[in-house]
């Protein structure tokens, strides 16, 4: 995930390992809002079906608006690949506080379809989005 992001001329200004628990995930997502150096941020694993996979639920709460079709394009692809076990895969995107967030699979294969497929090509885009103040008109 670190070669992909600094390969695409990203920097990573902070980069923490965390257990299954639903409120250090959100403390540190809530100090990655805070941070003026930081522009997206991304969740790798803890997004599976069991018990203490709890990113997703975690994370979706603090969105101000979710991106619903990152994860029906992420199932789509991930379905070309590994056929119908994608129905077992969650990922998420979203922004808050004008920061894009993504919460990801940890397998290696899903690193890479997000980042190169999904994330790399459209960060920058939502990120400007999510920035955008509307004119009074």
């Amino acid at each position: 995930m670190v070669q992909l992001i600094r390969r695409h001329g990203h920097r990573i200004v902070s980069r923490k390992t965390l257990p299954d628990n639903r409120d250090k995930i959100q403390q540190a997502l809530l100090r990655a809002l805070k941070s003026r150096k930081t522009d997206v941020v991304i969740t790798c694993g803890g997004t599976g079906i069991s018990p203490d996979d709890v990113t997703i639920e975690a994370v979706r709460p603090l969105l101000e608006k979710e991106l619903e079709g990152f994860g029906d394009i992420f199932r789509f692809i991930s379905y070309g690949e590994i056929g119908s076990a994608a129905i077992m895969t969650r990922a998420l995107a979203g922004v808050s506080r004008g920061k894009a967030i993504f919460c990801i699979p940890g397998s290696p294969n899903s690193v890479r379809i997000a980042l190169e497929r999904l994330i790399i090509p459209e960060v920058g885009h939502i990120v400007k989005h999510a920035r955008e103040k509307k004119s009074d008109t």
